[in-house]
């Protein structure tokens, strides 16, 4: 297995299953940046900080998981694609209303950007409304 896919892999998996910053720092450049074009997550600019909003998400939807649909790794251009699946319920205290109970599973893809063996950027690709309005939020 290639440096590119076990950091992949493992960092995916930390940041999954809410281990925020500390639990993804290993796997990072400390000023790894982050972007995405969907509005609860637009303003994130650091992926340390995604990871603790993913921590975050996870009181809320506590039965959060995850299924990997597709992963690639592009050595060449020092990349890592992940397709996934979130599922999750809102049955957690916190979120825009109290608990709905309504559950979603919402299609994403991770571009994972590498430098020297960490991840220095992260893009998420995400629908989010379609995740908000399955929930309940919207």
């Amino acid at each position: 297995m290639s440096d590119l896919k076990s950091t992949a892999e493992a960092f995916f998996e930390a940041c999954e299953t809410g281990m925020g910053a500390e639990g993804c720092a290993p796997f990072m450049h400390g000023g790894a940046t982050f972007s995405a074009q969907s509005e609860p997550i637009a303003e994130i600019a650091t992926l340390a900080d995604y990871c603790d909003w993913m921590k975050g998400l996870l009181t809320i939807l506590e039965d959060g998981r995850y299924e990997i649909k597709a992963f690639a790794i592009d050595e060449a251009r020092g990349h890592a694609v992940v397709y996934g699946v979130f599922t999750g319920t809102h049955t957690g205290d916190g979120g825009p209303v109290p608990a709905t109970n309504k559950t979603t599973a919402s299609d994403y893809v991770y571009d994972i950007v590498f430098t020297e063996g960490k991840i220095s950027h992260m893009t998420k690709i995400w629908n989010a409304p379609w995740a908000l309005n399955e929930l309940g939020w919207a």
